[in-house]
């Protein structure tokens, strides 16, 4: 019997999508949730990093989020009035991975238990190499009290509960995203 030769390995591939590329999914407001000067606004800003904390360039970072009374203009909202607000954002990260929202601080939100969630923003990550989303959270630190009542924030070991928690910037909020590695963030199957 004659010996066989090994398989030859495959070269390596990336995967997409290739958000970076022209037309990419676009979002006709992008960062702004609202506009330049509204007395409300503030300011999220991050970067993604990769498991080595390199800067993923080519990622897209969405939020959505509740007004500033904690309402959703979403069916599944229980409360009669419609809130009108769309609550909906997406950035593209830089070259340094690099992300950023104008957007108001959302109200606290009714959970399904009768409990109240902490005002916070739902994040959806996509990027390169990533076959499927990956879903976080962004609390507010100024929001202490709500934030240790929070049922979902409570449900995270505490030791990684800092990884979904901004940090103060002046008026406005910093929050990077960690997709693997040491201090990775906090991402939630959905």
């Amino acid at each position: 019997m004659a010996a066989q030769t090994p398989p030859a390995t495959t070269p390596s591939q990336t995967v997409g999508p290739f958000y970076a590329l022209p037309g990419g999914i676009v979002w006709p407001d992008g960062p702004e949730l609202v506009r330049e000067g509204d007395p409300a606004a503030v300011i999220v800003r991050g970067r993604l990093t990769d498991g080595a904390g390199q800067p993923v360039p080519d990622g897209v970072i969405e939020i959505w989020q509740a007004d500033a009374r904690g309402r959703f203009d979403h069916p599944a909202d229980p409360r009669p009035e419609p809130s009108g607000w769309q609550g909906f954002g997406r950035c593209a990260t830089d070259t340094d991975g690099r992300f950023w929202f104008r957007t108001v601080k959302p109200g606290p939100l009714p959970a399904p238990d009768g409990a109240v969630e902490a005002p916070h923003l739902d994040v959806t990550v996509l990027a390169r190499g990533m076959l499927n989303r990956a879903v976080t959270r962004i609390y507010f630190p100024d929001e202490e009290p709500a934030n240790a009542a929070d049922p979902v924030l409570s449900a995270v070991d505490e030791r990684r509960r800092g990884t979904l928690i901004a940090a103060a910037s002046g008026a406005d909020y910093h929050f990077d995203i960690r997709l693997q590695g040491e201090d990775e963030t906090v991402f939630f199957a959905v």
